[in-house]
């Protein structure tokens, strides 16, 4: 396998007085051609438009689009690669075709299309998202990445004259779920068509260059580490509630004010102070009380390592603002631990507003929330509580907030009218919130299955928001002290700016059938060998091909040591691993085996006593054994029997990484081949692949559970259900319950004999069926088990209940709810639109999915925050 083409970095030598090389007289009249050739370019027209000078990463960028390049800008958030992208959208207009703009996101996508409306008109401007269209012919149109990724798979005529896509925070392909949309956009967009994608800085950003570049052309990488508004590092610690906070800087100072890449050692011996501190208080408790040291019993009790005071978050805003370091965005990785700092500081009195402000935001948030809910919606969601912590200066900004309560926070923030807002890491992506400064409460976080430290990445988008660019002149990181923080720990994940990128591609049910929909089956595996995951598998595979050429090479000089007249030697080694294998593997594998009678087990062993003994015999009277030199040539007979085994380990590595990702595919197919949704069929000469009417259905559902959903609907579990019981059957698929929340629902509509737990009950075995499929035939299931705990909720909302009376006696959020109403909305929408690919009695379901759709798309769940 042929390596990567490297690029070269290698930069020119300079001069020591001006840092430059000097030119010759032919390079000055070169360089004033170019730069006359960039006078007359877009790019120049475009720079020229623009209220500031653009930076030299901006400037390579557009004018390596305008050459026809696609283009990859890795830079720091807040750095200006919406420049480019902005560009890319000015160039499309230039030269008459359209441009896509994708976010991972609705509420990117939402916020991107309220700023090309206002540069461009909104009759040039569309926006595609799940449950919003407005002008999708239009010559520019943002949209989320997933619905790129559908318009691909069914050839959709608005792909027509389409000339650039830029793919906005294009690292998110890492994620685990939503990741793979985007490298299946890289690959399946017409070739005519550039890519601009942005990114955050990551360390492998040549490889993915490097792959864009293999699956599209000639691909421009353009990095910046310079951020725009340099980063000030600082720790805040708090002796004990008495006293007042103490903030000091993470790094040492230079004789300039500079901080430096050194630790602060004040810092250190402070915190070496208050742990003294501490553990004499923690003695003297102890001393004091000697009670406490044991129980009841007698026994002696455990004491607790003696802490530091944790700074409440109360006496944090205080202080920052104190010190005129707010704005803030103040990240708490916890919903209620969010929506808890606000009430503290409310509690404490604290108000960061003047009355000006308040009214102002009084008038703004109700003009926002006018005629979007009713007032008992709004005594549910406690919006007097939401717009009196506003008034004041506060917000909470995470996931269990509904939509116009979060875009109602982001226009104040960015109206500079509250001052702090405490949000979990979602806010991290992407929107335009930047803040003076940015606080984190602790570098640690709960990830699904338990407490994590934070990565170099992650730490690095947090604080990126910090620096508003030409407001700010220096941006503030705070790590509040919390337990068991070290401040090594927070100079590690401060000075590594960059982490690497890393596939998160897997080939699915839905992706399988819409490949093969439109191609063969060769055709299909060979377009799933070009994902940026077997890249990277490929990438490990070249080292261990380097270690397979060595060993091949060594077993070669041991097989030419042991030729002689006698025998094969070779031949008799292999008959002695082969019977050793038998002997322990193969024994103890039956040994564990499950036979369905004892005489099947019996006919087991007495096959393998047979084989062993043949190959005993094989080996005892084996030529190679009458040689004169055996004993020596059994020496290099030990090593070539060592190496083997050697280079059969790394041949299994090797091949289970090349086309990895087309073997997932060959296994789908299989299954797919079982269930009924493919059949072989004989084309030119060969066999292949083609879709059945179910495998048309499966094209068409874009879900997680797609095979299940798909399952359900050809096995008619759906068929009885009237419109709110099909909303509430079809939420187990789409819910995903927060810790400690769902399994089953307060009660089944219609009761345990009801058409609903039914259906229910069907649906359990069917995707019980399903994983047992995936495992039998070595496919992987990261899905969790089917979730019924919001099926009664979801009920009473399609039955037409407010959202007060649904959410009345449960602990789920409004924001929470909406959301998976949307999902489920999407859901019937595609079973509906689906209705020729249904079989029989399609009618009817798409019918039933219809009324459903709009039965739960309403009200707050329809709201899409677009004007």
């Amino acid at each position: 396998m042929a390596g990567r083409n490297k690029r070269n970095r290698h930069s020119e030598p300079t001069d020591e007085k001006t840092g430059e090389r000097e030119l010759s007289p032919a390079e000055r009249y070169q360089a004033f051609k170019e730069s006359r050739q960039h006078m007359q370019s877009v790019a120049a027209r475009f720079a020229d438009r623009m209220p500031f000078e653009l930076d030299a990463f901006q400037q390579d960028a557009n004018e390596a689009l305008e050459a026809g390049s696609n283009v990859l800008v890795a830079a720091p958030t807040g750095a200006g690669k919406t420049v480019v992208a902005d560009f890319a959208i000015y160039l499309a207009q230039q030269r008459n075709v359209k441009a896509f703009y994708t976010t991972p996101i609705k509420a990117l996508s939402n916020q991107k299309y309220h700023d090309l409306v206002d540069m461009y008109g909104a009759d040039k401007v569309g926006l595609l998202t799940g449950d919003t269209s407005i002008n999708s012919e239009a010559d520019i149109v943002v949209m989320t990445t997933e619905v790129l990724r559908n318009m691909l798979y069914e050839h959709s005529t608005t792909l027509n004259a389409l000339g650039y896509v830029i793919l906005d925070e294009v690292h998110y392909l890492a994620d685990r779920f939503r990741g793979p949309i985007w490298e299946e956009v890289i690959i399946h967009l017409p070739q005519s068509v550039r890519i601009i994608g942005l990114s955050a800085t990551v360390s492998n950003v040549e490889d993915f260059a490097d792959w864009i570049e293999s699956v599209r052309g000639d691909t421009k990488l353009v990095v910046s580490e310079h951020r725009p508004v340099p980063l000030d590092q600082y720790v805040l610690l708090q002796k004990d509630p008495r006293t007042e906070p103490e903030l000091f800087d993470l790094y040492r100072r230079d004789d300039m004010g500079e901080q430096t890449v050194k630790m602060n050692a004040r810092l250190m011996n402070r915190l070496d102070e208050l742990d003294r501190m501490e553990a004499r208080r923690a003695r003297a408790d102890t001393h004091d009380r000697p009670e406490r040291r044991r129980d009841r019993g007698g026994k002696r009790k455990f004491v607790r390592k003696p802490e530091r005071y944790q700074p409440r978050r109360w006496a944090v805003v205080d202080e920052l603002n104190f010190l005129g370091m707010l704005p803030a965005i103040y990240f708490v990785f916890s919903r209620n631990g969010c929506d808890e700092a606000v009430d503290q500081c409310l509690n404490a009195g604290l108000r960061l507003t003047t009355d000006e402000e308040a009214l102002r935001i009084r008038k703004i948030v109700d003009e926002m929330i006018e005629g979007q809910l009713t007032r008992e919606d709004l005594k549910t969601l406690h919006f007097s509580q939401f717009r009196y912590a506003l008034e004041e200066g506060f917000a909470a900004h995470h996931a269990g907030m509904i939509a116009l309560f979060k875009q109602i926070v982001e226009r104040l923030f960015e109206e500079g009218l509250i001052k702090c807002v405490f949000a979990t890491e979602t806010l991290a992506l992407g929107i335009n919130m930047p803040a003076r400064s940015v606080v984190v409460e602790k570098l640690e976080k709960y990830n699904g299955t338990g407490i994590v430290p934070l990565t170099p990445g992650e730490y690095t988008q947090l604080t990126g928001r910090a620096g508003r660019r030409g407001i700010d002149t220096i941006g503030n990181a705070i790590v509040v002290d919390h337990r068991y923080f070290k401040p090594e720990t927070a100079v590690a994940l401060s000075s590594k700016r960059v982490y690497p990128l890393h596939s998160s591609f897997k080939a699915t049910f839905n992706m399988a059938v819409n490949l093969l929909n439109s191609s063969d089956y060769e055709t299909a595996r060979d377009t799933l060998d070009h994902s940026f995951a077997q890249w990277e598998a490929n990438e490990s595979a070249w080292d261990l091909e380097a270690c397979i050429g060595k060993l091949r090479k060594a077993i070669a000089g041991y097989e030419e040591a042991m030729a002689n007249d006698a025998g094969d030697m070779v031949e008799l080694l292999r008959i002695r691993m082969k019977l050793s294998d038998l002997q322990k593997n193969e024994r103890r594998r039956l040994k564990h085996e499950v036979f369905k009678s004892n005489e099947e087990r019996s006919r087991a062993f007495r096959r393998l006593d047979a084989q062993i003994a043949r190959l005993k015999e094989q080996e005892a009277n084996h030529p190679a054994k009458q040689s004169p030199d055996f004993k020596t040539l059994m020496k290099w007979g030990h090593r070539w029997v060592r190496e083997t085994k050697e280079l059969e380990r790394l041949e299994y590595r090797y091949e289970s990484r090349t086309s990895s990702v087309a073997r997932q595919f060959d296994r789908i197919c299989h299954s797919l081949e079982v269930l009924g949704y493919l059949e072989t069929a004989d084309e030119n000469g060969h066999t292949d692949y083609r879709l059945t009417e179910y495998g048309q259905l499966l094209r068409r559902l874009y879900t997680e559970r797609d095979l299940v959903l798909a399952q359900a609907i050809t096995h008619g579990i759906f068929d009885d259900l009237n419109a709110p019981e099909l909303a509430a059957v079809m939420s187990s698929l789409l819910y995903e319950p927060r810790r400690g929340e769902g399994g089953e629902p307060r009660r089944y509509p219609g009761g345990p004999r009801g058409r609903v737990m039914q259906a229910a009950n069907a649906l359990r075995d069917m995707d019980g069926q399903i994983i047992a499929l995936c495992e039998a035939n070595g496919l992987e299931n990261y899905l969790q088990p089917l979730d019924f705990g919001i099926v009664d909720l979801m009920y009473n909302w399609a039955y037409g209940d407010s959202l007060s009376e649904v959410l009345e006696h449960s602990d789920m959020t409004g924001g929470d709810f909406v959301r998976t109403a949307k999902r489920i909305a999407d859901v019937l929408q595609q079973i509906a639109v689906a209705e020729p690919y249904l079989g029989e009695g399609g009618a009817e379901l798409a019918a039933v999915a219809h009324e459903a759709y709009a039965r739960v798309n309403r009200g707050i769940v329809a709201y899409s925050g677009v004007d």
